[in-house]
């Protein structure tokens, strides 16, 4: 089979449970996030160093879910997490200029219509560039809290995730689209 036939490689979720009072708390995210997706292939699930294995031309979604998101009581809604950013790092920690994605965007969540029944979570998502060179790209999810002041959120940086971009014909790749193989 030939690139141009293989199935595209599925979507990706990757997934930060987020404890919004203990960073609020401790002004920092450090030992407050969790990172899962569901790639078979990416190591260190569910911590901060996450290394979600993909490939190029892969549509990934990052989604934020706070870990204390029921109601109150008192009938208040606790404060709740999104991403404000997503910023790739070069080796030193500084930002990178060369674009990771074709399109990274926020596609926002459904806390209109917060309910017992409704998860709160915000995403956004994106298209790896097709062209990207093979390798792994570290970044820095910058974190917004809601505060106890209403419209003056907090934001947070969180490094430590990273990207393990192959080739579309990698085995890793070619098991995720077809199993069994």
């Amino acid at each position: 089979m030939s690139i141009s036939t293989l199935p595209p490689a599925p979507q990706l979720n990757i997934v930060s449970s987020v404890d919004v009072a203990a960073i609020l708390r401790d002004s920092t995210t450090v030992g407050h996030i969790g990172v899962m997706d569901n790639s078979p292939a990416s190591k260190n699930k569910g911590t901060a160093d996450l290394q979600t294995v993909c490939c190029q031309g892969q549509v990934l979604n990052w989604l934020v879910y706070s870990r204390d998101a029921s109601k109150r009581p008192d009938g208040t809604w606790p404060a709740s997490a999104r991403i404000a950013n997503i910023l790739f790092l070069n080796e030193d920690g500084t930002v990178r200029n060369e674009k990771v994605f074709r399109e990274l965007k926020v596609y926002g969540g459904p806390d209109a219509i917060r309910s017992q029944w409704t998860p709160v979570y915000y995403y956004w998502a994106g298209i790896l560039r097709p062209d990207i060179e093979p390798g792994v790209y570290r970044y820095r999810l910058i974190i917004q809290c809601d505060t106890d002041v209403v419209g003056q959120p907090k934001a947070y940086q969180f490094d430590g995730p990273s990207l393990e971009v192959v080739l579309p014909t990698n085995p890793i790749i070619t098991r995720m689209v077809r199993p069994g193989r």
